[in-house]
C-alpha cells in the first residue's frame, strides 16, 4: 500500500475531540460523503499511528446524500467487467458448501456467482471443478452432464471435460479427426476449507494466498457452516451485518418470559445507551467496536472485524450463556448476481464441541428447519411476509418474526433489491458502514490502477473478536489478541 496524505485543518485551527485527542480530518468519499468525518491520532509502538474514525459537527446529523449515485452502482454491480466484479474476482469467493458434493462422481450442481452461471463436480479422484454451465460445442448445459472417469461429459454430443476445463474426449468426431486438445472451457481453481468450497475467479498470475480464517483450520466438530440465499444485492447484506447499533433494537424480546431468540431487556447489549463506534481501519479492512455505557457503570463492548470485501467476524454466543470467549461466529455475502446474494453463515466453538442442537441454529432461523436444504430459500421468505405475527410483535418481540438472521433478510429485503443510498441520512451510529463503503471504493480503484487491493494479504488469519463488560477508561482493544496487522488510516 502507498503512504496515505490527509489533508490538514485550516492554519492556525487544531481539532480535538471531548477528551482532548487531536482530530485529523479525512478527505470526502465521492461527492457528498464524509464531510464532517476525523481520525483520532494515537502514536504507537513500532512507528506506527493509529487511527479511529470518529464523526464531528452537524454534517454527520442527516440532510446528506451519503452515496453519489455512480458509486453507488459502482460497489453494487457485480457482473463481469464492472468495478467491483473484477474487484470481487480478485478474491477467494465461497462457491457452495462442500457437503453439496457429498462423493467422487457424484451428481453436479449449478452454482451462480457474480452474474456467472457455473457447474461444480468432485471428480474420481475427489478433486472439485468448477466449469462454464455451457458445453463449448453447442452450448448445451453441463448440469445434465455424466460425472465419471475424472471428467464431466455433455450428453448432447460426448464432450468431456476435466477439473481444468479441458476437453479431453469428443465421442461425435473420428479419432483421426478429433480436436479436443484445442477446446477448453472457462474453469476456476478452487479450494476446500472449513466445509466451503473456495473459487478463485481473477487474473492467474494473481491468486491470492488461500482463505485461512481461523475457523477454518477448526476440527469439524468444533466448527459449522450453512448458507440461505437472500433477495437483495450483496451489499445490504453486508452493511446490516457490519452495522452494530441496529442488533439490540430489531433483535430485542420484550418479554423476559419468553422463549423466542434475541436478546432480552436484562442484557447487557439491550440495557447499554446507544453505541459510541470506534474503528481502526487496517490492511484487510478494519477492526470496530460498540460502546454502550451502562447504568451501573463500566461499559458493554462488542468487538468485530470486517475483512475485505465481504466477512463479518463478531463474537459467538453459543450454548445458553456463553460470550464472546467461547468462540466467533460471522458471515460471507457473496454475490450471485446484482440482485440476490447467497449467505454464509459460520459458528466456531474453541472450548466445546458444536452439539446436533447448536447446529440446527434455530435461534438465528438459518438452518435445515428454516431453509430448504434443496432451494435454500428460508422457509419465512417474502412471500409469506416471514410468517410476521403481529400478536408477538405487541407482546413478545420487536418484530414478531422468528429468527435473527431471518429479521435481518426482512428488513433488509425490504430496502429493495438495490437500495438508493442517494436518498439516506447517515450519522456516527453507521461510521462502519460509511468506512466500508470507503474501503470498497478505493479497492475497484486500486484494481482499475492495476493495483492489488486490501485483504489478500494473510494478516486476518488469526483474528478473534471480543465481548466483555470493562471499565470506561479502559481500552477496548486490550480484550483482543495481538492485531498482526498495524492500525492506519486508509481513505
Amino acid at each position: 500500500m502507498g503512504p496515505l496524505t490527509l489533508p490538514s485543518p485550516p492554519r492556525g485551527r487544531v481539532i480535538r475531540d471531548s477528551r482532548g485527542r487531536r482530530l485529523i480530518p479525512l478527505s470526502p468519499l465521492g461527492r457528498g460523503q464524509g464531510e464532517g468525518a476525523y481520525a483520532e491520532e494515537h502514536d504507537l509502538t513500532g512507528g506506527h499511528s493509529r487511527f479511529i474514525l470518529a464523526a464531528t459537527g452537524p454534517t454527520q446529523q442527516g440532510g446528506q446524500n451519503m452515496l453519489a449515485r455512480d458509486d453507488n452502482d459502482r460497489v453494487t454491480r457485480v457482473g463481469p467487467g464492472t468495478p467491483m466484479g473484477d474487484t470481487l474476482r480478485r478474491y477467494w469467493l465461497p462457491a457452495l458448501l462442500a457437503r453439496e458434493l457429498p462423493e467422487p462422481d457424484c451428481p453436479p450442481v449449478r452454482v451462480r456467482l457474480l452474474g456467472e452461471d457455473l457447474i461444480a463436480f468432485r471428480d474420481s479422484r475427489g478433486r472439485v471443478g468448477l466449469l462454464a454451465e455451457r458445453c463449448p460445442h453447442r452450448q448445451a448445459s453441463l448440469y445434465f452432464g455424466r460425472n465419471e472417469e475424472c471428467g464431466l461429459r455433455c450428453v448432447y454430443h460426448g464432450w468431456k471435460f476435466d477439473i481444468d476445463g479441458q476437453c479431453v474426449e469428443q465421442m461425435n468426431e473420428p479419432v483421426e479427426l478429433s480436436f479436443a486438445q484445442k477446446i477448453r472451457t472457462t474453469a476456476y481453481p478452487t479450494v476446500e476449507l472449513g466445509g466451503l468450497v473456495w473459487a478463485y475467479c481473477g487474473p492467474a498470475d494473481r491468486r491470492p494466498p488461500p482463505p485461512h480464517f481461523a475457523w477454518t483450520q477448526a476440527p469439524p466438530s468444533h466448527r459449522h457452516v450453512s448458507k440461505v440465499i437472500q433477495e437483495t444485492n450483496w451489499l445490504q447484506g453486508l452493511e446490516g451485518g457490519i452495522d452494530t447499533s441496529h442488533a439490540p433494537i430489531l433483535h430485542r424480546v420484550l418479554d423476559p418470559a419468553s422463549s423466542r431468540p434475541g436478546f432480552k431487556v436484562g442484557d447487557p447489549f439491550v440495557r447499554g445507551k446507544a453505541p459510541v463506534i470506534e474503528l481502526d481501519v487496517t490492511d484487510y479492512g478494519y477492526r470496530y467496536a460498540g460502546l454502550r455505557p451502562l447504568e451501573s457503570g463500566g461499559q458493554h463492548v462488542r468487538a468485530y472485524y470486517f475483512i475485505l470485501p465481504f466477512h463479518q467476524i463478531r463474537p459467538a454466543r453459543i450454548g445458553e450463556s456463553a460470550r464472546g470467549t467461547t468462540g466467533a461466529s460471522g458471515h460471507i455475502w457473496v454475490p450471485i448476481d446484482d440482485e440476490t446474494t447467497m449467505v454464509y453463515n459460520w459458528e466456531h466453538s474453541v472450548t466445546d464441541p458444536l452439539s446436533d442442537e447448536e447446529r440446527l441454529e434455530r435461534r438465528l432461523g438459518n438452518g435445515p428447519l428454516d431453509v430448504d436444504q434443496t432451494t435454500f430459500r428460508g422457509k419465512r421468505n417474502r412471500g409469506n411476509d416471514y410468517l410476521l405475527d403481529r400478536r408477538v410483535q405487541k407482546t413478545e418481540t420487536f418484530t414478531g418474526i422468528e429468527g435473527i438472521n431471518v429479521q435481518d433478510r426482512a428488513i433488509q429485503e425490504s430496502m429493495g433489491a438495490i437500495v438508493d443510498r442517494t436518498r439516506e441520512h447517515l450519522g456516527p451510529a453507521d461510521r462502519a458502514v460509511i468506512q466500508a463503503r470507503r474501503l470498497l471504493l478505493q479497492a475497484t480503484r486500486t484494481v482499475e490502477a492495476g493495483g492489488t487491493p486490501p485483504g489478500i494479504e494473510p494478516s486476518y488469519y488469526t483474528l478473534q473478536p471480543a465481548e466483555a463488560i470493562i471499565p470506561r477508561e479502559t481500552d477496548w482493544r486490550t480484550l483482543l489478541a495481538p492485531d498482526p496487522a498495524p492500525a492506519h488510516a486508509q481513505v
